[in-house]
């Protein structure tokens, strides 16, 4: 099992809490982003540089997750195909997605951005707030400890 994470929007507090659990439970840790990323020494903290351009980091998550990862991502079609290919994927705030939620949560980003695109304000995402980077940790810990015992 590998846990991969869309890099290029990920708060910084969760790549923290990232990095300490990678550590703590020895399980390699890959961020995919399209610029530069520093990550703390360590033989199972990775990431990988991909070119500038539209989904190119979450096709490259895709390609190279394997069932059973982790792709840690708040884009929701990412989720999807992570899920399809058998994966497992949890959003930032620390809710899961999964096959049981993700037809809705795809829904709803859709109407959404076809608001957006017939220029209706819709908002962004509340600030994270100390709830969802705990929520978020305690999500990936119940997550972890269940991996390891199987």
């Amino acid at each position: 099992m590998q846990i991969w994470v869309d890099a290029d929007a990920c708060p910084k507090v969760i790549k923290e809490i990232l990095f300490r659990a990678a550590e703590r439970v020895a399980v390699p840790l890959t961020l995919v982003a399209n610029m530069p990323l520093r990550t703390p020494p360590s033989r199972f903290i990775r990431s990988i540089h991909v070119s500038a351009g539209f989904d190119v980091a979450d096709r490259e998550i895709v390609r190279l997750m394997e069932e059973g990862d982790l792709v840690v991502t708040a884009d929701i079609p990412l989720a999807a195909q992570a899920i399809e290919k058998g994966g497992h994927a949890l959003d930032p705030r620390g809710e899961f997605y999964t096959r049981d939620n993700i037809g809705e949560r795809l829904a709803v980003r859709n109407f959404l951005d076809e608001l957006r695109g017939s220029g209706i304000e819709t908002g962004g995402p509340a600030a994270l707030s100390h709830a969802d980077r705990q929520s978020f940790a305690n999500e990936l810990d119940r997550f972890l400890a269940r991996v390891a015992r199987v």
